[in-house]
């Protein structure tokens, strides 16, 4: 007997030409809703490889990896999620996969089924297949498959409902424009307003530097990001929290908007900490030093499932 979840999977449901049709169960309009349902990475088979700035200059440093010390730091980031209410999905495990804990990087949710990426680096590219086995098991559709060029999660980062803003960093980078043009037509083509915004490769992903905290208010580290996004946030009327670069390049602007102001953030992220405690924000702010020197962030490491439309 086929599983009703199961059943529900399907492997391409964009309309071409836009019009697709919107998930009654799955999906995500914005990323500030209440996040109810969301998709992690396994830890157990993590190393800190050189993928990017953040990780080289870990391993050029000697700095020692701890594997009991990455797992109780994951645990205590899954346990954040479930005291918020959040259902937690796994991604299914492969030993061949090192860097699979960044979950956000080999998908993209959308409200109208996944998108799967098109990994930079071939020791990752493994991590696509998982990623479809998962939604697979869950009954997630597929939006569409990236195909034109790389095209990495972390640089799909969206704004408010219907509006998205897609980084790209070129050949020497984890997204080429040619990936990011072709997600950017099918999103135009749903009717969404598309903002590309070219980054210097060393910053890696799009939400190392801007990510929504809520509805019009975003943190963003002004010290590294182009003016042109900067204003283009300011004319739609979205506050911005400033993060400092030292602690932006520590992963401490890459936060989980919880819905209903509330923020999951690395304990390192300071700054961003007290400024959304003066606001009234809580904060659930678990210690992930261990896994954050390998290259990527707690928004790096989820992956939403269901967020409550806005």
């Amino acid at each position: 007997m086929t599983d009703q979840t199961t059943a529900n999977f399907a492997q391409r449901v964009r309309r071409e030409g836009g019009g697709s049709a919107t998930l009654n169960d799955w999906g995500a309009n914005s990323d500030y809703g209440t996040l109810r349902s969301v998709m992690l990475g396994p830890i157990e088979n993590y190393k800190w490889l050189q993928t990017s700035s953040v990780s080289k200059k870990t391993l050029r440093r000697g700095v020692p990896f701890d594997m009991a010390t990455a797992k109780r730091q994951h645990a205590e980031m899954v346990s954040a999620y479930e005291s918020a209410g959040v259902t937690v999905h796994t991604l299914t495990p492969d030993p061949e996969l090192p860097y699979q804990v960044y979950a956000r990087d080999s998908s993209v949710m959308t409200p109208y089924g996944a998108i799967i990426t098109h990994m930079a680096q071939w020791w990752r590219r493994g991590e696509n297949y998982r990623a479809i086995e998962s939604y697979a098991k869950l009954g997630i559709p597929i939006y569409d498959y990236v195909t034109a060029g790389t095209f990495e999660g972390g640089d799909f980062n969206v704004i408010e409902p219907g509006c998205v803003l897609i980084g790209w960093e070129g050949d020497e980078g984890r997204t080429q424009e040619q990936g990011a043009r072709q997600v950017a037509r099918w999103m135009e083509a749903e009717g969404w307003e598309v903002k590309l915004a070219d980054i210097d490769p060393f910053y890696v992903h799009i939400d190392l530097m801007v990510v929504m905290l809520a509805p019009k208010l975003a943190a963003v580290c002004l010290d590294c990001t182009d003016p042109d996004i900067v204003d283009w946030l300011r004319a739609k009327g979205i506050e911005i929290v400033d993060v400092p670069f030292r602690e932006t390049i520590a992963l401490g602007c890459n936060v989980v908007a919880l819905g209903d102001d509330r923020v999951l953030l690395p304990e390192g992220s300071k700054t961003l900490k007290e400024k959304l405690k003066a606001r009234g924000f809580t904060i659930y702010d678990p210690d992930l030093s261990m896994i954050t020197q390998g290259g990527g962030g707690v928004h790096c490491m989820c992956q939403s499932l269901i967020r409550d439309p806005v």
